[in-house]
């Protein structure tokens, strides 16, 4: 699809949904550090019973295709089925220390907790520009538990109309991405058709997501050279910094 340089614009669109961690924030990297922290104490652990040999969680493959842009227990399972290995859903109020999906959940959230607690959170300034910018309507859309707190931490709270983040899925109990529905429900907060906004994002999912809602313009940001993946999943235009956008 052939587009103009500087596609978002006010004739077109009503509306820009961003994800939230590698987007608009650097917290892509706490994220995936946390995955892995908490995949490989647990993989180690299982090999240290005989299980299964340690082969350690790869952020470069494992992190962007099972858990990236997914609501939380939805990534545990998917890792967890892509090794073959099974274990109880358990509930969200497991203890972190539980051998249970919903445990390992909930002890990543508590390393990501700790990451934002150190202050480790930072805004890319390309991202907030175009933010700011676009005299339109804004949400943000995120599987994230902690995307207030995030986005108070890097100081951009007051900049969106909407958001749905982890914590509203769970409430109206949506599923999370590749399936549109966040996104479409972030949309009718802001009372916009899915053709007259746009969704940016840096994740396979997320793209697909943007896809498969219909939505006007799928913008994909690559961080780590995930450009061509991101167009194979749906994204209209891809690039490095959202700054390319700006006016």
């Amino acid at each position: 699809m052939s587009r103009p340089q500087n596609p978002i614009t006010r004739d077109h669109f009503d509306a820009v949904l961003f994800d939230l961690d590698g987007v608009l924030t650097s917290t892509a990297k706490i994220h995936s550090s946390c995955w892995k922290t908490m995949f490989d104490d647990f993989l180690s652990r299982r090999a240290a019973e005989g299980k299964e040999p340690f082969r350690p969680f790869d952020i470069e493959t494992d992190y962007k295709l099972y858990v990236d842009g997914k609501l939380r227990y939805e990534g545990v399972q998917t890792f967890l089925e892509s090794r073959h290995i099974s274990l109880s859903e358990g509930t969200p109020e497991d203890l972190p220390t539980a051998n249970t999906v919903c445990g390992l959940g909930n002890r990543k959230d508590e390393l990501v907790k700790a990451a934002i607690d150190r202050g480790e959170v930072e805004s890319y300034p390309g991202s907030v520009a175009l933010v700011r910018e676009q005299g339109i309507r804004t949400a943000v859309v995120s599987s994230s538990n902690h995307c207030e707190e995030v986005l108070r931490a890097a100081g951009i709270l007051d900049l969106f109309d909407a958001r749905v983040d982890g914590r509203v899925a769970s409430q109206l109990h949506l599923p999370g991405k590749p399936a549109p529905d966040t996104f479409l429900t972030a949309a009718r907060m802001l009372g916009v058709t899915p053709a007259r906004a746009v969704v940016v994002e840096d994740a396979i999912s997320g793209v697909q997501a943007g896809r498969a809602g219909g939505f006007g313009l799928v913008v994909g940001v690559d961080r780590g050279g995930s450009g061509a993946a991101l167009r194979a999943h749906g994204a209209d235009v891809v690039v490095t910094d959202l700054q390319e956008l700006l006016t």
